[in-house]
């Protein structure tokens, strides 16, 4: 872990973590800021009482109230150089609707730079190129979508044509993403199989956004990959 930061820096830290989380526990921010649970205390107290509305629930964690912003901080000059090279990954993936938000939202976070920020990231954003998808194509438009259906626990309804060119209409639970290769993979619990399956994303035909929803799965990445990646069935 990195040094424990000044206090000052540390309490900015602090916000701006509880503004991007809905809970976070105090052993996540000792951890993060590599001081005592004790000393995490001692600063959401000193929050407090500088007017930042901390809501504490016991056994789970803080939050800051609903509604309650700060204004923006600026980003350091790594901070700003980073956000560009996200910009540059997401622009160079296969999903049209990722690349589209992405740059619209890095848009929005960059017009928040110091002016001399603005120049530096003009002229890096020219320095910087990504192999992997070449001619920048779009083979997919449904990730958006279906980054919705996990939060939301819905269930999807998709038309499916798998490599050996098998057309089929499922309904599927989905879980997560996971990338491969400059592809998009979504694991879902398939209904028509029983099973959790790996998907293309980019061989979905149509998607549907059901109202259905379903109850979570007791998995993580880890059982999956366990579990399932070895068989390497179809989908």
């Amino acid at each position: 872990m990195d040094k424990e930061k000044p206090r000052l820096a540390r309490l900015t830290a602090i916000i701006t973590q509880l503004q991007s989380k809905q809970i976070v526990t105090a052993q996540h921010l000792a951890d993060r800021h590599n001081v005592s649970i004790r000393t995490i205390y001692r600063d959401i107290r000193t929050l407090e009482k500088s007017g930042i509305p901390i809501i504490g629930e016991e056994g789970k964690g803080y939050s800051i109230m609903e509604g309650y912003h700060l204004p923006p901080v600026l980003f350091t000059e790594d901070e700003a150089n980073a956000l560009v090279t996200m910009e540059q990954l997401a622009i160079k993936n296969k999903d049209r609707s990722l690349s589209e938000n992405v740059s619209s939202a890095l848009e929005k976070i960059k017009a928040i730079l110091r002016y001399a920020q603005k120049g530096n990231v003009d002229l890096l954003e020219d320095r910087i190129l990504f192999g992997g998808n070449h001619n920048e194509e779009k083979t997919s438009n449904n990730l958006m979508q279906i980054q919705s259906a996990i939060i939301h626990f819905q269930v999807l309804k998709v038309e499916y044509l798998s490599s050996e060119k098998k057309k089929t209409i499922r309904d599927i639970e989905p879980f997560a993403v996971y990338s491969i290769n400059g592809n998009f993979l979504l694991i879902a619990f398939c209904r028509l199989r029983k099973d959790f399956r790996a998907f293309r994303i980019d061989f979905f035909e149509k998607l549907e956004l059901l109202s259905e929803t379903f109850a979570p799965h007791d998995m993580t990445f880890q059982k999956y990959f366990e579990n399932y990646v070895q068989k390497q069935e179809p989908s």
